[in-house]
């Protein structure tokens, strides 16, 4: 039971961040389940059955909020079940021993590339209103729905920013837009993985954890989107995702790194993450200077 309640929680946590940055749901929940010793195939499996009540209950939310750019869905998200689907499927023949280094691998990696992404860049918006194009979108959502599945996350952290650095749609509306779209990837994902594995490999009381606790935090994360920072959640997310697989594959057989080894890489991580983070508020910060200072000097031109 303990254990469950710490799921739901983490599940509400994810979905917080999910809902408020579109991504890392399933990279934060599917870390926690490699660190307790679930097998990735059904680490994701788990993972990906849950997001099918959080993704519906997060899109409904941001629809709500109208924070969905409709088209964008139909196009990034049918391609995206296509390769989530194959993903699974794909995952589902590796054996534990090859998938559960590789899966850490893929969401270290991800973890690296929110924590870059969110700390040196913010967002652009110079070609806003401009039509985001299928042949853009459809590799795109294939290619994310494919590592979602493999790595048991991926779909936001490559598909958010992907629409975000284009500039043309507000990032409240691809925030809500890739979380809507998921909904059909983790569908498919979940078929992938049914036929491959079967119902036994889904881990039912994990799954239903998770779920109750996104489903709480669904709303709320919709009406964040209009009001947190994403560049400090970002920095803060990816550090810890960077830091528990670390931890993971220097514990793993294909590294098997010594304790002296292991305490000098997590205190390195840990000051590169602090760092991050103090130069993401920092940034922050300076935007919003700039932008009272603009809209000082628009009122008053002389």
């Amino acid at each position: 039971m303990p254990t469950l309640i710490i799921l739901a929680i983490v599940g509400l946590i994810a979905q917080l961040i999910d809902g408020s940055l579109g991504m890392a749901y399933g990279v934060t929940s599917s870390t926690l389940l490699l660190a307790a010793g679930i097998n990735p195939a059904s680490a994701s499996a788990t993972v990906h059955l849950a997001e099918i009540g959080t993704t519906l209950a997060s899109g409904v939310s941001h629809w709500k909020f109208g924070n969905i750019e409709w088209k964008v869905v139909g196009r990034i998200g049918l391609p995206g079940a296509v390769g989530a689907f194959l993903g699974a499927t794909v995952l589902s023949w590796l054996s534990t021993e090859i998938a559960a280094p590789v899966m850490s691998l893929v969401l270290l990696t991800l973890g690296v590339y929110i924590l870059v992404r969110f700390t040196i860049q913010s967002v652009t918006t110079e070609h806003l209103g401009k039509p985001l194009r299928r042949r853009f979108l459809s590799p795109l959502g294939f290619v994310a729905g494919f590592v979602d599945a493999t790595g048991g996350g991926g779909w936001g952290p490559i598909g958010t920013p992907a629409i975000l650095a284009s500039g043309r749609l507000e990032p409240r509306k691809v925030i809500g837009s890739i979380d809507a779209s998921e909904f059909a990837v983790s569908v498919a994902a979940s078929a992938g993985f049914f036929l491959g594995l079967g119902g036994g490999a889904i881990v039912p009381g994990m799954a239903l954890a998770l779920l109750l606790g996104g489903l709480v935090a669904a709303p709320i994360a919709a009406w964040l989107v209009r009001h947190l920072p994403p560049r400090i959640l970002g920095s803060a997310v990816g550090g810890l995702i960077v830091l528990t697989n670390v931890r993971t594959l220097l514990r793993s057989d294909w590294i098997g790194a010594s304790g002296t080894v292991q305490a000098f890489s997590y205190a390195a991580i840990a000051a590169v993450w602090v760092g991050a983070v103090a130069w993401s508020l920092r940034e922050h910060r300076r935007e919003l200077v700039d932008t009272d200072r603009r809209r000082a000097e628009a009122l008053d031109p002389a």
